[in-house]
């Protein structure tokens, strides 16, 4: 997978290269820390998409990729930007669907955290979802600004927003987080502890960034990483 700026047929569906996503990423100048999560969960996707694969159950790999280097980017528009005043993840799955890859829509919009809240939201999604959206929406449980265990994401989550959710709520959350990290993880074969990183994403954002995407100079240190 990858190449220069274009697009890749996958199962029917034209959906961006690793470049083409990661040129889209650029072009919304993403802080250094919002290029590091979005790395983070990418190449964590990538990694557990091709092990999903190779285990015979069919995975859009080129569409995880995208969509899981592009699942944060209602985060990154501007104010004033219509899909900023949607919910999280349904805002990427507007803007991404806007700019002409409908196709990622599905693999995003369930990826927030909120959705393992409330039950019945959570069991719709999980009755609908297909190893894509599973893949993405874990692989964002994976990643902080680097791989970790939930344990440890979801300690940083619950310190930083200590009023979301009662205790009950945060445990309820956490409980679902396993039971998907469970169906995951046993889609790629891998206890949870084994998970690892495919490394794509600097030699995408190389290829976008020599094809005349305006990069600020902290990004272009993070991109050589």
């Amino acid at each position: 997978m990858g190449g220069g700026i274009g697009s890749a047929t996958i199962a029917s569906m034209t959906v961006p290269s690793r470049a083409a996503a990661a040129a889209l990423l650029l072009s919304l100048d993403p802080p250094v820390w919002a290029l590091r999560h979005a790395r983070a969960v990418a190449e964590i996707a990538a990694w557990l998409a091709r092990r999903t694969d190779e285990r015979g159950m069919p995975v859009d790999l080129a569409a995880v990729d995208a969509a899981a280097l592009l699942h944060d980017v209602d985060k990154l528009l501007p104010q004033g930007a219509t899909e900023r005043a949607l919910p999280h993840g349904e805002g990427s799955a507007a803007w991404l669907t806007r700019v002409g890859h409908p196709e990622l829509a599905r693999l995003v919009e369930g990826h927030p955290v909120v959705r393992l809240a409330d039950a019945a939201t959570y069991g719709r999604w999980e009755a609908g979802a297909g190893p894509e959206e599973r893949i993405v929406a874990y692989a964002d449980k994976r990643a902080g600004q680097r791989l970790e265990p939930l344990h440890t994401r979801f300690a940083g989550w619950r310190a930083r927003f200590p009023e979301t959710w009662d205790d009950a709520t945060w445990r309820d959350v956490q409980t679902r987080a396993a039971q998907l990290e469970a169906v995951v993880c046993g889609d790629a074969g891998v206890d949870p502890v084994a998970v690892g990183r495919l490394r794509w994403t600097a030699a995408a954002l190389r290829t976008a960034r020599r094809a005349d995407v305006t990069v600020d100079p902290a990004l272009a240190t993070e991109m050589d990483r």
